[in-house]
């Protein structure tokens, strides 16, 4: 018997019934009034498109490890899946595919009115470097931000004290420790 190869575009995440834990990081000014409320409130921008990832290494590839400016506190923000499963039916592709959409034309009609996009970009190991594999990221604009503030949210927890410690033990060397502290992501069926 031989081992199949992992899909190339596949959702992994944490999640248990209800909920999914997605990940974001902003600057401190967002983040403490958002864990003080338990949801995103002021300064956090409705009117603008807010990414959200279910991939621990691709939010600290994107944001550094918590190290780059306005994006030194990451948050793990548990959602509905009932809120993540909406996004993804009301979704577009963030670029045109012609596999996908039937004309270029088509695509950029379905983008301007889609309140969500959906991109996959390159999976990271421990050192961030880009694995084969893709990892999902989901952009909220319009109804769909509107939707996450208010409705999806069920918990806020700052994991930044996590992404430093990790990336403290990855420069150490010390990746069996690492990835023991990594969350216990696992494939999410849609």
């Amino acid at each position: 018997m031989t081992e199949q190869a992992a899909p190339r575009h596949q959702i992994r995440a944490v999640y248990i019934v209800d909920t999914i834990t997605v990940y974001q990081a902003y600057s401190p000014a967002i983040a403490e009034p958002a864990l003080a409320a338990g949801r995103f409130v002021a300064p956090f921008k409705r009117e603008r498109m807010t990414w959200i990832k279910p991939s621990f290494l691709w939010m600290m590839y994107r944001c550094g490890w918590a190290a780059k400016p306005g994006q030194e506190r990451v948050l793990a923000v548990e959602i509905t899946r009932a809120g993540f499963e909406w996004a993804l039916a009301n979704a577009c592709l963030s670029h045109y595919d012609p596999d996908v959409h039937a004309s270029r034309a088509a695509w950029a009609q379905q983008l301007k009115t889609s309140p969500v996009r959906v991109q996959w970009d390159p999976e990271r190991d421990l050192h961030l470097r880009p694995l084969p594999c893709r990892s999902l990221q989901v952009g909220l604009g319009g109804e769909a931000a509107g939707r996450y503030a208010d409705e999806w949210i069920v918990g806020l927890t700052d994991v930044t004290g996590l992404a430093t410690e990790i990336h403290d033990l990855v420069r150490a060397g010390d990746t069996d420790r690492a990835t023991a502290l990594l969350p216990a992501e696992r494939v999410y069926e849609i």
